[in-house]
This record gives structure tokens, sequence and C-alpha cells, in this order.
């Protein structure tokens, strides 16, 4: 008998061993816990997420080693809006000040000065410390103005800056991450209620995935010293796990089920579903790693880290479905079962076929070519408007404008257009050099005043390093990041800069700023986005080559994904770009697609979506081994496929589109983009596209491989070695008793163990039926415990036989 798969071997020890391997998984959550909380987090610095000319603007702006303190700008303004009372105002912000200056966290306090239009006043006060933390020393200055505005009727006190902006933004976003946990747990919890029928079977694959999420947070933590990590990689963690550790933990939880309802002891089914299911985890995961992988390519800092945390939970969750959830399901017994919920679960234990997939199914199968012929059609049609994508870097004029930090930077930017929209000038030149550099900022600056396209409400200001070698300047626009203004400023810019420094030898200057970021990164995408791509198509085509021996299966799982990726694209630009979802999603649309997001979801897409085809194909491919036609074998592959990879789907839709109910506009894309990736995928594609298109194609699906000598191969070995996912062969007809199950043969290693014949020259023989309940009783401690019923030891079996049909 040859040595069973190590995913066998892996489920056996910690089935045998549940508590051991229970302790194990505990330990190591709360070491990774431990460790990422002890270590701290390394964030993404200006200087290393940089591209192109606002990269070099920033690494040249890191080397001048400026001491950046964090600022509060305080606005004083009427409270109706309208005009202020200056005299009143003034006794304010002179009132404030006193306060400010008698704060421990206060270094100094400027002198208020009004607006150009006369109607707010602004207090400058710079904190004490670094800006890293700031949000957390910051509340006793919003507390003093909080006391001066209601000290003085008619006014209003804004402050805004890096501590209160930042406390404000994070106690929003705190907020929407919990109500997304509200709600996303319980809605899970309540599909995997209506799958299983059993509230701890619905409790463990939630109960693992928060495990894994906990997990691979501290990993991430740990990985961002070699890698520093973006603020978004742990919601990505978050969203990431909870999808595929839930989805890992039902194909596995499923398939357990279902060989333990056909009799087979606790111990035999776990091992049954390592060998299958455990075996498509590896594969999915694996697929989902090296996809992930693709976006190292992207040569970017924020891509790197995303790839890493995504790297790490889908790894992770791998390695949970693989050793603790085998110890959960053999030390919970037939307790997995319970409480029963009646009416689901006599649902989940019906017996007979699904009459929904074969209607469904019956357009793909009778007119395969028309169905292809609209389906495809139809996809490409909402593709369409992904021609017209524009990207663009997220800024404060994509935040929700119910937010009041927000209100009050508009506010803020309003009065003082130079302390909204700012372009960054740095120039490096040899310490000698710094008078020579000095005068020509300020001839540079000249030539912005009277020009609509910058700020006047306040003169710029120079700043140069402790030894005078980088000189900076904050040029201010009174135009939206998101605006052609802003855009024409930057271009401006860039083109009066190397004019102005060109006198001074051995200069260096660049331009930088928000605007300039999201200009270069959406250019730097453009670039790099084919290399990413190619690397992503090639590994799809050798993955579905390898598994299935077939390069029609493999450049049809290609067309299918990006036609599904296209289609998703197209519903992400028709939703985002324009206003008319604003009010049903609750965001201010921005004209534009986040720049990050499409080739991060195409990435994300191709991995999960190898998770399906990987699953649907290998059965519809097993039952045409079995002697099915074309049209049989993909209706019976579809159909017994479609209760695990619908519960999947709708789990990974349910978790995505809560994040579409978030505050932030880029986890609201990224929501809704792969909620509507995955519900394409596995609803029109998979019950429209793929089985018209095998239909169509008919024999040539295994080209350029032979079926019939697969065939004869698995008759002499009762093995498939292709396959990914094995079902029991069908019930040979007269085996219709219960206890009795068809013989898995030699080459599934459990030939001699369950008692079947090893070698067989013939079908009958490979697939003979053999009683097995004693001997699982005997062999196994976790076989069906006395007292149960026969239809509760051996369960239904209600499979058609493909021979009959």
């Amino acid at each position: 008998m040859r040595k069973k798969p190590a995913t066998v071997r892996i489920a056996r020890w910690s089935a045998t061993h549940p508590w051991s391997a229970i302790g194990l998984w505990v330990v190591f959550v709360a070491l990774c816990l431990f460790l990422g909380g002890a270590a701290g987090a390394n964030k993404i610095s200006d200087e290393e997420s940089g591209v192109g000319e606002s990269g070099r603007a920033g690494r040249i702006t890191a080397s001048g080693h400026f001491l950046e303190k964090p600022e509060e700008n305080v606005l004083i303004s009427a409270a109706n809006g309208g005009k202020l009372d200056v005299a009143t105002a003034r006794k304010a912000a002179e009132e404030l000040a006193g306060k400010m200056k008698a704060l421990p966290e206060v270094e100094s306090v400027g002198t208020a000065f009004p607006s150009p239009d006369g109607k707010a006043l602004l207090l400058p006060v710079t904190m004490k410390g670094d800006t890293e933390n700031a949000d957390t020393r910051v509340q006793p200055l919003l507390d003093a103005s909080a006391a001066t505005e209601k000290a003085h009727e008619g006014i209003r006190i804004d402050q805004i800056g890096t501590g209160s902006t930042a406390q404000g933004l994070g106690e929003t976003l705190g907020e929407d991450f919990k109500k997304a946990e509200l709600i996303s747990l319980p809605l899970t919890l309540l599909i995997l209620l209506v799958v299983f029928g059993a509230v701890i079977a619905a409790g463990v694959p939630v109960l693992l995935a928060m495990s894994c999420v906990g997990a691979a947070i501290g990993l991430s933590t740990l990985a961002s010293h070699v890698l520093p990590e973006t603020s978004a990689v742990s919601n990505v963690i978050l969203l990431m796990g909870m999808a595929v550790g839930v989805d890992y933990s039902l194909f596995y939880l499923k398939r357990e089920r279902e060989e333990r309802h056909k009799g087979a002891s606790h111990l035999h089914a776990i091992e049954i579903a390592a060998e299958t299911s455990g075996h498509t985890v590896v594969v999915s995961g694996t697929t989902v790693v090296v996809s992930m992988a693709g976006l190292y390519l992207a040569q970017e800092a924020t891509f790197a880290s995303l790839a890493t945390g995504s790297i790490i939970v889908v790894a992770v969750a791998v390695l949970a479905s693989l050793t603790v959830l085998p110890a959960l399901l053999a030390k919970l017994g037939r307790w997995v079962d319970r409480p029963k919920v009646p009416l689901l679960w006599r649902l989940t234990m019906r017996s007979d076929e699904s009459r929904l997939w074969p209607v469904l199914l019956r357009p793909a199968l009778v007119r395969p070519v028309l169905t292809l012929v609209v389906s495809v059609g139809a996809l490409l049609a909402l593709a369409l408007p992904a021609l017209d994508m524009k990207l663009k870097q997220p800024g404060s004029d994509d935040l929700s404008r119910d937010i009041p930090v927000v209100q009050a930077m508009d506010r803020l930017t309003s009065a003082f257009p130079s302390k909204g929209t700012v372009h960054q000038v740095a120039v490096r030149a040899p310490a000698e050099k710094a008078d020579e550099v000095e005068t020509a900022l300020k001839t540079l600056l000249s030539r912005t005043e009277g020009q609509e396209l910058f700020a006047h409400d306040r003169t710029p200001t120079i700043r140069a390093s402790a030894d005078k070698r980088v000189h900076t300047v904050a040029v201010g626009t009174p135009h939206s990041p998101k605006s052609d203004g802003a855009r024409k400023s930057l271009e401006l810019l860039r083109a009066w800069v190397p004019e102005a420094i060109a006198p001074v030898q051995d200069a260096e200057g660049a331009v930088g700023g928000k605007v300039a970021q999201g200009v270069d990164f959406t250019g730097h995408l453009e670039d790099r986005m084919p290399w990413v791509v190619g690397f992503i198509l090639l590994l799809t085509f050798a993955t579905m080559v390898v598994i299935f021996r077939s390069l029609a299966v493999a450049l049809s799982a290609i067309l299918l994904n990006l036609l599904s990726a296209a289609a998703s694209f197209g519903a992400l630009v028709a939703v985002f770009q324009n206003t008319w979802a604003e009010g049903l999603l609750d965001f201010h649309s921005s004209g534009a697609v986040v720049s990050w997001l499409p080739l991060f979801l195409f990435v994300v897409l191709f991995g999960l979506s190898m998770d399906y085809h990987v699953f649907v194909v290998s059965r519809i491919r097993e039952a045409a081994l079995d002697g099915a036609n074309v049209r049989d074998a993909v209706r019976d592959g579809i159909t017994r496929s479609a209760g695990v990879v619908t519960s999947a789907a709708i789990v990974m839709v349910a978790v995505f589109a809560v994040f579409g109910t978030l505050s932030m506009v880029e986890f609201k894309q990224l929501g809704v983009g792969l909620a509507a990736a995955i519900l394409l995928d596995a609803v029109v594609i998979r019950i429209f596209v793929l089985p018209a298109l095998m239909t169509a194609l008919g024999r040539w699906n295994w080209w350029p491989g032979n079926l019939d000598s697969a065939r004869r191969g698995r008759h002499a070995t009762g093995s498939d070695e292709t396959r990914q996912l094995r079902l029991p062969p069908p019930v040979p007809a007269g085996a219709t008793q219960y206890g009795q199950r068809p013989s898995y043969g030699q080459g599934s290693g459990y030939g001699q163990e369950f008692g079947g014949q090893e070698q067989s020259s013939s079908r009958e023989q490979a697939y003979a039926p053999r009683q097995h309940h004693q001997s699982y009783a005997q062999e196994d401690p976790y076989g069906p415990p006395q007292g149960w019923t026969q239809q509760e030891q051996q369960g239904h079996d209600g499979r058609p036989d493909l021979h009959q049909r």
C-alpha cells in the first residue's frame, strides 16, 4: 500500500492527539499576538513609499533630517458661518492662547492672524514630542478649545492638525470596524447555520478564522521590521482572513460530515477529508500565496506590504485547516452536529438530488453556444465602463463629509487655502550654495504671485536643514487634490523648479506632495502592471496545466478569470466614478477609482477564483472519468459541487460587502469590488459560461490529453492521479443497502484499510461495495457511538448512478 499523503498523516496525528494539537495552536496564536505587540509595527515612511519625482522629493527632504513637530491649527469663526465679530474672536484667541501655553503638551503658541476675507482667525500651536503619537496627547488641547468656545457665545472653534485630525479619523474608523465586526460575524454565523443546520458546526469555521486573523496580524507586525507595513494591512488581513479562513474550514468540515453520514467513523472521515478537501485547501492556498507574490513585482512599498499581509493570513488559514481543525472535529465527535436547528437540519440532510441546479444549468447544457454568446455578451457589456477607468490616490476629498473633523478641515481650507492642497518643493545642494538656493526658491515663489492656480493667503516659508544642504518650501493651491487646477499647478511647478535652480551648481530639486504622489503612483502602476498581470496569467496557466494535463482547460481558466475581472472592474467604475450610488453607499464620488485597487483586486480575484475553478472542473473531470458523456459530466460535476461552492461564495460576498459600509472610500471600493467579482464568478461564470463552454468544447476540453487513456489507467489502478478533489465513485447497480459503499481502490490509499480489493481490471472489481461499519467500530475509538440508530450511523447517499443514467 502506498504511503498516505502528508495532509492525511498530519490530520491523523491531530485527530488521535486532539488536546496536543489544540494546545499547540492556542500557544501559536498567543505567541504571535504577544511578539507582534511587543515588537510594534514599523510603518512605511514617505521616503520608502514614494515613487517617481514625488518619491525623490521625499528622499531629499528626509536627508535633511528636519525636526518635525506636531502642529495644530485653531480656527475661530462665526458659529452661523456668517460675519465674524472680530473683537469677540480676538478676545477668545487671547484667552485660548493663554490656556494653551499653560499646557505641558504645548511647546509654543503663535499669534492669531485673520483670513483674507476677514471671516476667520487662525491661531497656530506647536506641540511637544514627535508626530507619531500626537493623537494620544492632543486631548488637553481639544478640551481647552471646547471650553473657550463654550465661554464665548456666537463663535465656533475648530481644531485641525497632526494630532486632532488623526484622533478624529481614528475614532470614526474604529467605530466603522466595530460596526463591520458586529455585522459580519453574526451574518457569517447565520449563513453557516443555514449550511450546516447545527450551531457548533457553524461556529467552528468562524472561531478558526478569527484565530487565524489574530495570529496573522501578530506575524505581520513582526514582518514589518523587514518590509514596512501600510496602515491598511490589518484591514486587508481581517477581510482576507475571514473570507479564506471560513471557506477552507467549510470545505473540510463539509467533506468530513459527508463521509461520516455515509457511515465512516470520525477518524476515517477526517482522513478522507484530509486527502480530498485538505488537498484542495493546499492547492488553493498555494495558488493565492503565489498570486499575491506577484504584487512584489510592482516594486512599491504599499503593494509589498499588502502582499505580505495577505500571504501570511492565507498561509495561517491553510495551516489551521490542516492541523487544528481535524483535532477539533475529532474531539467534538458527534457533538459537532449539535444543537440541531430542526428545519435547517432536515434540509441539509436531504438525500435526493437538487432540483434547482439542473434547471439553472439547462440552458447551458441544451443550447451551449447560444448561452455562451449571451452570457459572455452580458459580461462584456458590464465591463464596458472599465474602459473609462480613472485612477487617483485617496485623499481628504474622498472622506465622508459627515465626519466632524472633515467638516472642520473644509472650513479651514476655505478660509486659508494654503492649509489645504500643498505641493512640497525640495532642493538639495552643497552647503556653500545655501544662499544661492534660497535666492532661487524666492525667484520661484515670485513666479507664483498673481497666479490663480496658487494660494496667496500667506507667504510660504523656506526651511533650511541644520547642515544647510537641504531647503524645502510648501506651495499651496486653492484647488482640491482631485481637480484639474491642482494638477495644472503641479505641472507648472515641475516646469519652473528646474529653471529656478539651473544656475546653482550641483543642485537637485523635485516637487512632491499628495497631488504629486497620486500622479506618480498612477504612472508607476501603468509601467509595472504588465509585469504583474503577465506573472499571474503565466502562473494560472501553469497551475491548470499541471492539475488537469490540459491546455484547453488552462486557456479557458485564464479567459474566464479575465472576463470576470473585467466585469467587476466595470461594475466598480459604474458605481464609484459616478454619483448615482452616493446615497445608497454613503460616499462622496471623487470621479475616480483608488489607484492601488485594480491591481490588488486583480491579483486577489485570480487567486480566489482558482479555488472555485479547480473545485468545479475537478468534479466535472471525475464524472467524465467515470464514463459519463460531456453533458452529463458537466451537469453532475457542477450539481455535486454546487452546495459547497455556493456556500463558500455567499460567505465571501457577505464578508466583502460589509466592508462597503465603511467610511473610507478605499475600503468601500475594495469591499464592493471583491463582492461583485466573487458573485459574478460564482453565479454567472459557474452557472452559464463555464458549463456552456465545456459542453460546446466536448472532447476538446481535455486537449491535448486523451481521456480514454486516463480512464484505462484509472480502471487498472482504482485511482485518478490527476484529480484534486475525489468523491467516492458512483454506487454500482445493486449496491443500495445501508452500510455498503464502493471501494476507493488501491490508488486512494484506503483500499486495504477499508477492506477493498487492491487492484481490479474491471469497473465492478475496482468499485466493489463492501460492508465496513463493523471494522470501523472495532479499529477506531471514534466510531459511531452506542445507541445511534442505523440511519444516524450511516446517513444517506442519494447520489445518482452515472452508469444507469
